[in-house]
């Protein structure tokens, strides 16, 4: 690195593991944390390009840093370098479309499109997440329910890839080598591993792939324009049962962009802070729908014998933006109550067919009840048939039955169709859960893919494949 650093400006940005550099940089919200011989941070295209071209000739394994705001540690360095994309945080709004850096923050996007009077339809619950790590993992998130996921708003990606070039991948130009077609799960929304096909556009290639391909330096993503109107609710229901029938009613509204669920054990939890949650509540919808006829939607609700006396209806933007407080205020909890009993966060990503998602939900509840108690809450994008179960455990045994049940219903979303990463990746911590989805040979298949832009396995070492591999003879023919 000696000769690297004296070519280049970025060593004042260039902190080694004997300079004591900031421990944020190993760790993400996952709760694990890595180590690192140095960490830089290069203030342009050229330093990162000296930077990979080091790595490449050294043999020296990357890990691309973010905002850290993932769950499931992709950022989390085993060694080697850690490069933070810090400083690449352009932002240029256009009508339709944003030209964004990888380190712009979502509520910076999403402030600077409403200025113009647009919007980005992705909706993560986490705002302060970088546009780099949403399209790394594909994320989804309340409104993916109309909108779908990141994939869908990105029209081009600037990738910086290990042989030292840069190339644009834009919508529409199909990538100039073969892969298989892998089977996908019957879900709207599916992050768990490479989404290969034939003839796929090669920016598919790096939505996903959870910075093991790449690295995006700049990405260009489609704006919408602002609705006029915006209905927003908070929908109590008396039963769980009421609340789902709500929800079988209301998927094929067209005008709904948002529908997300809370059972009663999340609102017992939810009680601790929002004290006028009405006691009769048993479970709750947040909607959001555009247009202004608010009379349809009274008839739907009492339609579906929601408390309407007690639910919440959003007046102006500041009433949406306590909604969205209320929705965000859950993962908050189930994280709190986690750290206080000193254990990491224990949650499904898992989704199934729309028409099966109260068989998945039935099972958790099964099974949490005989090994947890009340121990757990299930809250999330119902729309969608993607809940995240949350388990909260208050012993050590508590916690190993709990890990236990994680990979049982992985298996059991599998075995109804869906998938094991429905929009939070795989990462280190959930890599083994690939092999579910998925058979040896089509494993095998996204590893060559790896092999082909990464030969050295340099980058984001251990996400995914778990450690380094050599692809077998037999797959490769």
């Amino acid at each position: 690195m000696e000769a690297l650093d004296n070519t280049l400006g970025w060593a004042r940005g260039t902190q080694d593991a004997g300079a004591d550099f900031s421990p944020d940089y190993l760790t993400d919200a996952s709760g694990y944390t890595g180590h690192a011989e140095r960490v830089i941070i290069p203030s342009d295209e050229a330093e990162l390009l000296s930077v990979l071209a080091e790595a490449h000739r050294t043999s020296t394994p990357i890990t691309i840093a973010g905002a850290g705001t993932g769950l499931t540690g992709s950022r989390v360095p085993q060694g080697g370098w850690v490069v933070s994309m810090e400083r690449f945080n352009k932002l240029e709004i256009h009508t339709g479309s944003a030209i964004v850096g990888p380190a712009v923050r979502l509520m910076e996007l999403r402030s600077a499109a409403s200025a113009t009077g647009q919007f980005y339809a992705p909706d993560p619950t986490e705002i302060s997440a970088s546009i780099g790590g949403n399209i790394a993992t594909n994320a989804s998130g309340s409104r993916s329910f109309r909108f779908g996921a990141t994939r869908r708003h990105v029209i081009a990606l600037k990738v910086a890839l290990l042989d030292g070039t840069v190339r644009w991948y834009r919508r529409g130009e199909a990538i100039d080598f073969e892969v298989p077609s892998l089977p996908r799960p019957e879900v709207t929304k599916n992050t768990a591993g490479y989404q290969l096909s034939p003839g796929m556009d090669g920016v598919d290639l790096f939505i996903g792939s959870e910075g093991t391909l790449g690295v995006v330096v700049e990405a260009e993503v489609a704006l919408l324009p602002e609705p006029a109107d915006v209905f927003s609710g908070v929908i109590f229901f008396a039963s769980d049962d009421a609340a789902l029938d709500a929800v079988r009613a209301w998927r094929p509204v067209s005008e709904l962009r948002m529908m997300e669920y809370a059972d009663d054990l999340s609102l017992e939890l939810l009680r601790t802070r929002y004290r006028d949650i009405p006691a009769s509540a048993k479970a709750a919808l947040m909607i959001e729908a555009e247009g202004s006829d608010l009379d349809t939607w009274y008839e739907r609700l009492e339609a579906q014998h929601a408390l309407l006396d007690d639910s919440w209806f959003a007046l102006n933007d500041r009433d949406r933006e306590r909604f969205r407080a209320f929705r965000h205020a859950m993962p908050q909890l189930v994280v709190e109550t986690m750290s206080q009993r000193g254990f990491l966060n224990m949650g499904t990503d898992y989704a199934v067919p729309l028409d099966r998602d109260r068989a998945l939900l039935a099972y958790y509840r099964k099974r949490c009840g005989e090994e947890l108690g009340t121990h757990y809450v299930i809250f999330g994008h119902i729309g969608d048939a993607h809940l995240h179960l949350n388990m909260l455990p208050a012993t050590k045994a508590e916690a190993e039955r709990a890990a236990a049940l994680l990979k049982e219903f992985a298996a059991y979303a599998v075995q109804l169709g869906g998938t094991v990463s429905a929009e939070h990746g795989l990462g280190k911590r959930k890599a083994p859960l690939l092999e579910l989805q998925y058979t040896p040979d089509q494993i095998d298949a996204m590893r060559m893919v790896k092999q082909r832009f990464d030969p050295q396995w340099l980058l984001g070492r251990g996400t995914l494949f778990g450690a380094p591999f050599a692809v077998s003879q037999t797959t490769a023919g």
